[in-house]
């Protein structure tokens, strides 16, 4: 994290009436002062704009800027001269990309509904396999809210590392006072459990065999016994039924602040064609807290994270085949996708496909949304 920027900006509140392009302004400049025409935060606030409208790359974005107009960009806090894309792309290739994401997190957290009376946040990691250069890929780690689809924050995974130790950086970047965290078998580790318990939140964590001694418990216990909840949904041709049972943890089960352990079931039939997996959950939430249907319900929601968020920057934003690779620019661009869905999901929109070319077809549509955000 930059000393530059106040100290953990994630967890420092963002007042309702703080407008991203404000925040934005504050990010430090990489730059010398000498020449510099545009401020930092007008930049970035331009390239937010173009991403918005579609734009996938600098080439994009220096086209946006142009067609945008003087009375645009004005708008935005660039003068006169218009925007270079070779000026955007040699600020993003040294911009505090940590700074950046810190700054945007803190901006979506203050905008994030709760969802059943709490703030529930998938955590999950994605490569953006386009950005490799030599035998490096940059890896990030990202946080999103439940239901509305927001990104809280977002790390990247060191070189040498992987994405257990990236999760807990940016788990401490997070207020997880009463809040609710998803993650898959990977971060099934007592230390992250710690840590998320330790902020005041709960966890919910599935097992699987990378667990070996944790999963064999679960798996031998007296499952047939314990009653069931089932829910069954139709949609996009296939029928799911879900089954949840939920049991307080047995003395036995040693994991860190673990109060239930539950086995969910999922039976997909597809084309007369049927398919069952089943799946071990361990949580610190408690059976008031989190009986079998919200338990559930926060599992089945974790996924928003694939779907929501790396499928959009994947296939809408074609950023795997993005030829980004200087310096910081790879992890600045995504944060800026990360912005634009965030913006258009608080915005109501449910298609980002759809949502851009509605932006692309009117350069202010773009500087209003964030201009308002």
């Amino acid at each position: 994290m930059s000393s530059s920027l106040i100290p953990s900006p994630v967890r420092t509140p963002v007042p309702d009436h703080e407008l991203l392009v404000q925040l934005l302004a504050r990010i430090p400049d990489p730059r010398r002062r000498r020449g510099v025409r545009h401020p930092v935060g007008a930049l970035i606030a331009v390239a937010v704009c173009a991403v918005v409208a579609g734009a996938r790359g600098f080439t994009a974005i220096g086209e946006w800027a142009r067609d945008a107009g003087g009375a645009a960009l004005e708008r935005l806090g660039i003068g006169r001269g218009g925007v270079d894309e070779s000026t955007v792309r040699r600020l993003f290739a040294r911009l505090d990309a940590d700074g950046l994401d810190a700054v945007l997190g803190a901006w979506a957290l203050a905008r994030t509904a709760l969802v059943a009376g709490r703030r529930v946040i998938a955590i999950d990691g994605k490569t953006v396999r386009g950005a490799r250069v030599g035998s490096s890929t940059p890896h990030l780690v990202a946080a999103l809210a439940h239901g509305s689809g927001a990104v809280l924050g977002q790390v990247a995974v060191s070189e040498k590392s992987n994405e257990i130790p990236a999760a807990r950086e940016l788990l401490q970047l997070l207020d997880l006072d009463d809040v609710v965290v998803t993650m898959d078998a990977l971060h099934t580790q007592h230390d992250t459990a710690a840590l998320v318990t330790g902020g005041g939140g709960d966890y919910v964590l599935t097992v699987k065999a990378n667990q070996k001694s944790l999963y064999a418990q679960l798996k031998a216990l007296p499952w047939a016994s314990i009653p069931a909840v089932t829910r069954t949904d139709r949609g996009h041709g296939r029928r799911a039924t879900r089954t949840v049972k939920v049991v307080d943890v047995p003395a036995w089960v040693e994991f860190t602040a673990a109060t239930q352990v539950a086995q969910l079931r999922r039976t997909v039939t597809r084309k007369g064609r049927r398919t069952v997996e089943i799946v071990y959950l361990i949580t610190s939430a408690d059976a008031r807290t989190a009986p079998p249907t919200l338990l559930a319900t926060w599992v089945q929601s974790h996924w928003e994270i694939e779907n929501r968020l790396h499928w959009v920057r994947d296939v809408t934003f074609d950023e795997d085949r993005s030829q980004i690779r200087t310096g910081n620019a790879p992890r600045v661009m995504a944060g800026l996708r990360n912005t634009a869905i965030t913006l258009l999901r608080l915005d109501g929109h449910h298609n980002i496909a759809a949502a851009l070319r509605h932006h692309a077809r009117n350069t202010d549509r773009p500087v209003d949304l964030l201009l308002t955000a």
